[in-house]
């Protein structure tokens, strides 16, 4: 019998690890990135007050196309910028939620980039 890794658990202890060096402030909220086989999630999250300033997915009415894939995670980027500039925000602290830096996660962090994020 193989014994398979959980590769979730092995992800929020990553997560965890992180999130003990990073947190967001009012000045430099935290940009958190959720990552499932369907759809791709974003919020910018002030940790200091504990509320989520704005937030965007791939599960929102109006967004159409399939929300697994580097085109909607860049798109996600996008809209996530936009609404964070509606909210007087330009500088973030990136969290990428124990995810590796590549694939959809990049293209967000990129989308995010091209949008008038600075991290």
């Amino acid at each position: 019998m193989v014994n398979k890794p959980d590769t979730n658990k092995a992800r929020l202890r990553r997560h965890r690890r992180v999130r003990g060096k990073i947190s967001g402030t009012a000045e430099r909220p935290r940009l958190n990135v959720f990552r499932s086989s369907a759809n791709i999630y974003a919020q910018v999250i002030d940790d200091v007050a504990g509320v989520t300033l704005c937030a965007a997915s791939t599960v929102e009415k109006g967004f159409e196309g399939s929300g697994g894939n580097k085109e909607a995670a860049r798109r996600v980027g996008k809209l996530i910028a936009e609404r964070a500039q509606k909210k007087g925000i330009s500088n973030v602290v990136f969290d990428r939620g124990g995810y590796i830096f590549h694939g959809r996660v990049q293209e967000l962090a990129e989308g995010a980039r091209e949008g008038g994020l600075k991290f």
